[in-house]
């Protein structure tokens, strides 16, 4: 296997891991609106994730950077022809990261803390639906293939990118986060909270079935293999065997069967761009590959060994402070007068 190949399985591996760990942060942050009767219960909501959704963020990150680094004409293209929807997804993580740390600070500043953390509350479920939508509707794009000239560059328009297809992608993420986030809310919490958050990952994983189960076909009709059709077999197995388990109140079970479902259905995705990484649907002869969109083979030498390190000691943290964090959390766990 050469190294452009390889890069290409770590940026997929890197892209999957931020789209399970953040995945059920965003799924959370949808939920305040449906779970939260009161302050309590979205302080509840909140602390699920609150020691974990700034380090799970970060994979975006080293997504990004590993791309710019071993694909960067991949990264040019992307970037520029994908310019707003990704700084709408940029936007958004802020907002959401600013909401989580500013929600409690009302009383601080003397503000009315009722209206004070409603607004901050919507911003928090707003920078996690755009992300969850729009990251879709950007990965969908990237497979079915965009409008590209002979420079690589993108000439059509955000429009272009809201196509049905795309579109359908986007309702994917967005049902698919947000059943990861209520199934982790099921698994992180106890009493009253839990189990309405299990009965409603039943009715919104419905939903995500029948939405999964119709773009999945699409995929493969329009891009076959028999990988992609191996990975989207156990991708539709394991939602609805998420669903069954959740149904039983096995959360854990549920909840990873839900981690391997977004796995295999992004590797799909991945299975159906090999060998491009940026396809041209003006001109097969103008897409971006793995060959010629690829760094030197100098530098990706020098970042798989780095990649050797780092990624083993990233892991271990991260499972680590899983580890940590690991215990249920109630209402009773919020002190009185803590809001």
């Amino acid at each position: 296997m050469q190294l452009n190949e390889i890069w290409f399985l770590i940026v997929g591996f890197l892209f999957i891991g931020y789209f399970v760990l953040d995945g059920f942060d965003f799924g959370v942050g949808m939920s305040l609106p449906f779970l939260g009767k009161d302050d309590t219960d979205r302080r509840v909501l909140i602390n699920t994730i609150g020691p974990v959704w700034d380090l799970n963020e970060t994979w975006v990150i080293v997504a990004g950077a590993s791309l710019f680094a071993a694909f960067p004409e991949w990264y040019a293209s992307l970037f520029s022809g994908f310019y707003l929807p990704l700084l709408l997804i940029l936007l958004a993580l802020i907002v959401r990261g600013v909401a989580f740390e500013y929600r409690g600070k009302g009383k601080t500043v003397g503000a009315n803390e009722v209206v004070w953390k409603r607004n901050f509350d919507w911003m928090i479920v707003i920078g996690s639906a755009v992300p969850s939508l729009l990251w879709g509707v950007a990965f969908a794009n990237i497979v079915q293939g965009v409008p590209l000239n002979e420079q690589h560059v993108y000439t059509g328009t955000i429009f272009t990118l809201l196509n049905p297809y795309g579109l359908l992608g986007g309702l994917v993420t967005l049902t698919l986060f947000w059943t990861h986030g209520l199934m982790f809310i099921a698994l992180k919490t106890d009493g009253d909270i839990k189990d309405r958050a299990s009965k409603l990952a039943t009715k919104v994983g419905i939903v995500c079935t029948g939405l999964a189960a119709a773009f999945l076909t699409w995929t493969l009709i329009s891009h076959w293999s028999v990988l992609g059709f191996i990975l989207s077999a156990v991708a539709a197995v394991t939602l609805i065997s998420g669903l069954i388990a959740n149904y039983f109140k096995r959360e854990g079970i549920a909840f990873s069967f839900i981690v391997v479902t977004i796995i295999t259905a992004v590797g799909s995705l991945f299975s159906a761009l090999f060998p491009n990484v940026f396809p041209s649907s003006t001109n097969p002869a103008f897409s971006l590959t793995i060959e010629n969109a690829s760094s030197s083979q100098y530098t990706l030498t020098v970042m798989t060994w780095v990649a050797i390190i780092m990624i083993p000691l990233v892991l271990l943290y991260q499972g680590w402070t899983y580890w940590v964090f690991r215990n249920r959390i109630s209402r009773k766990s919020i002190p009185a007068g803590s809001h």
